[in-house]
Parts: C-alpha cells; sequence; structure tokens
C-alpha cells in the first residue's frame, strides 16, 4: 500500500510531546508500506535527520515554512474570515501545491495528515487521486479545548473573545473532520465530542491514544535523588509555562513547609518566555533544552504535572512512568489516561492537596515504589508504541473511501 503522510512538524528527532506521536505512526507504517513523508519545516532540520527518516520512507519532502507562522496581511484575513484565525493566517500555498503534485504523480492509497493544520492539504491532495481513502489524526481537538477556555474566561471582553474562537473552531472542525473516511483521537472523550461534533458526519472515529517506547525509557538510568521534582516540559508551550506559574507560586511553597529541602528541575526551552514572572528562587533550576530528558526524570523522585488546561493525553506522564518516576498530577494532567489515582499516580486538584500529595511521595519510599511499579506494569501492558502502531497500520489498511 502506498501512504502520502503530511506531518504538520518534521518528526525527528522525537523530542516533545506531539512529534513523539508523529514520529511513532511515521515509523510504523512506513516499516509495512511504501510512505512518503511531506512536512513543514517548523525548525532547522540537521542532515542525520533527514537521513534517518530516508532510511525509513520512500522519499521525505519538506515545506521550508514553520507551520505556525502568520504574516500581518495573514492575521488580518483571519480576523475577516468566518474560519479560525490561525487557519486563515497560515495557510500556506506552497504545501497545498506539493501535496496536490505529490499526489497527482505517485496516486497513493491512503492520505493521512496530522492535525487540523495539515487535513486541509490531505484533502487539497486528494482531489489528484482516484482512489485515496482519507485518514486525520486529530491529536487535540480544539472544539473542546476552546469551549473550556471559554468556560474559565473571567471578563466580558475575554468572554467574547475565546467565545468567538471556540464558535469558529467548532464550525470549521465539523466541516472539516467530516470529510475524512477516518479520524483518529487518542482519547474516550475526544472520541465521544468529535462524534457529537460530526452528528452523523460520514468518517468513523477511532482510538489511536499516546505512548511510550518501554524499551528506550526504562527504569533504573539513573539513581533518584531524595526530595526533587522534575517538571518535563518545555515553558515555550503556553500550557506548560501556565502550570508552572501555577505551581511555582501556590503550590511549591506549601511543598517548602513541609519539606524544606525540596528541589524542582524544569526541562526543555525557554528562549522568549517571561521568566520573570514566574516565582524562581535557588530551589528551582532550569535545564534548558536536553537532547535526552531520560536521566534527569529518572534521577528525580517525583515527576509533578500541574495541567491546568490542555487536550489530548500527556506524553510526559507516560515518559515517567516508562522510567519510573512516579507522578502527582491534576487531572487535567492526567486526562486521557487511563490510570487509577492511589495506584498509578496521585491526582490532586487545589494547591494544598498538591503540595500534600507531592509532600506524602517524597516522605514514603514505600507509596514511591508502589507507585512506580504499578505504572510501569501500565505502561508496558497498555501505552507501548509497537502495539499502538501496529493499531494504526491495521486501521489504515481496513479504511475504505466512503
Amino acid at each position: 500500500m502506498k501512504i502520502l503522510f503530511l506531518s504538520t512538524w518534521f518528526p525527528y528527532p522525537p523530542d516533545q510531546g506531539c512529534k513523539i506521536r508523529a514520529y511513532h505512526m511515521l515509523k510504523a507504517l512506513a516499516e509495512q508500506h511504501e510512505t512518503v513523508l511531506l512536512s513543514f519545516q517548523d525548525g532547522p532540520i540537521e542532515p542525520a535527520w533527514l537521513e534517518h527518516l530516508g532510511g525509513l520512507c520512500r522519499s521525505v519532502e519538506v515545506v521550508g515554512r514553520d507551520p505556525f507562522a502568520a504574516g500581518r496581511n495573514g492575521r488580518l484575513r483571519g480576523w475577516l474570515s468566518l474560519k479560525p484565525s490561525s487557519v486563515v493566517a497560515t495557510h500556506s500555498a506552497e504545501m497545498a501545491r506539493r501535496a496536490r503534485v505529490l499526489a497527482a504523480r505517485w496516486q497513493p492509497d491512503r492520505i493521512m495528515a496530522l492535525t487540523f493544520v495539515t487535513a486541509p492539504y490531505a484533502l487539497a491532495a486528494n482531489q489528484a487521486c482516484r482512489r485515496a481513502a482519507c485518514v486525520v489524526d486529530v491529536d487535540n481537538l480544539l472544539t473542546r479545548m476552546l469551549q473550556e477556555s471559554y468556560q474559565r474566561a473571567g471578563s466580558a471582553v475575554s468572554r467574547l473573545r475565546r467565545g468567538l474562537a471556540w464558535w469558529k473552531f467548532r464550525r470549521y472542525e465539523r466541516w472539516l473532520y467530516g470529510r475524512f473516511d477516518l479520524c483518529l483521537t487518542v482519547s474516550e472523550l475526544d472520541r465521544r465530542t468529535l462524534l457529537g461534533l460530526l452528528n452523523g458526519g460520514r468518517g468513523r472515529v477511532e482510538i489511536v491514544p499516546n505512548g511510550v517506547d518501554a524499551g528506550h525509557n526504562r527504569p533504573g538510568l539513573a539513581p533518584p535523588e531524595a526530595d526533587t521534582l522534575v517538571y518535563n516540559g518545555a515553558l515555550t508551550y503556553s500550557a506548560n509555562y501556565e502550570a508552572m506559574e501555577y505551581f511555582l507560586g501556590r503550590v511549591f511553597p506549601r511543598i517548602r513547609a513541609h519539606v524544606p529541602g525540596a528541589r524542582l528541575r524544569i526541562t526543555g526551552r525557554t528562549e522568549g518566555v517571561a521568566l520573570e514572572r514566574l516565582a524562581l528562587n535557588g530551589n528551582v533550576s532550569l535545564t534548558g533544552y536536553l537532547k535526552d530528558a531520560r536521566p534527569v526524570v529518572a534521577g528525580s523522585w517525583a515527576c509533578v504535572v500541574p495541567l491546568l488546561r490542555g487536550g489530548g493525553s500527556r506524553v510526559k506522564i507516560l515518559e515517567a512512568m516508562a522510567l519510573g518516576t512516579p507522578v502527582v498530577s491534576t487531572s487535567k494532567g492526567a486526562e486521557g489516561l487511563d490510570v487509577t489515582d492511589g495506584r498509578h499516580l496521585l491526582l490532586a486538584d487545589s494547591p494544598d492537596r498538591f503540595a500534600e500529595q507531592t509532600a506524602r511521595l517524597l516522605r514514603d519510599p514505600g507509596l514511591r515504589s508502589a507507585l512506580a511499579a504499578a505504572a510501569r506494569r501500565l505502561v508496558v501492558d497498555r501505552y507501548q508504541w509497537g502495539d499502538i502502531g501496529a493499531r494504526v497500520c491495521g486501521l489504515m489498511e481496513n479504511c475504505r473511501r466512503s
């Protein structure tokens, strides 16, 4: 089978959640089928990365543009459109052209788009094909995320702005995903929401969860240090920044009241981040970008995930679990994962409760061992990319053009 794979992010190296999902889905498909990758360029690409993906795929083509870049004229068009502003402002005529040319020349059997960003280009490519079925991976359902954002809005102006964004994306995603033969979501919650949004649309909706390479991420890569916490998420992503603003301002001081020696490590890039707004001190360290964050996560006593918003499910939790580092999370942070509070991780949704649960974990080696063991078993049994990749291949092979 011939597959044209359209990626929002250049899917190598797999060093953050979205790229990890993209890479492992691409790898699974390319190992079984003749696959061509067409990707945006979200940052500098090293020759070795192209060589690696070229070893998997029949060919790799890159559109040299950030998928989220928008000029002033693009933003103006977005504000005036009934489509979401970000969709209109960032549209790439070059990506649409390349997708159509590839599809017309190669005539793939399947076209797969990662996220709403590349979905329109998959539909454009499909117009040049005689028999291709179209599949879209909905890693984050924006309709649900924006609805939650609207519900959290404080001022009337904020509610109006967020409400308009929600209305536009709900209208757009219903139109967009209804044109695909198969839609993939990461969780049952997103699946139910998308089915409701489509309201009898032609596309099927199936779950493909996020996963982890449990061989690459394994316990014992570093000895855990007492009183150490880690947040394995770049502050350049707004949801991560908001989580750390909340944690450092309202939770970490409470933890240190219980455990005065508690320390926090935050991994990932910080370029362009307003660090002055964060309650940083001598007990907080910023590692910056790490080519391999596993030793830092494995060497921490616990991983904290105080996320307040977001969609899909968190790869950072699965990686910590695979590495043997127990997790304390908000319910939102653990959303979409089949986990049980007190067995696989600890959940807490108020500053006091989060601090109490974290301090309890820092003080109790037995609890740490029990959580780590149960969480590791869960990811090995339910969330390994090998098994998930096989499911992706099966769904793609059985998908038929409506």
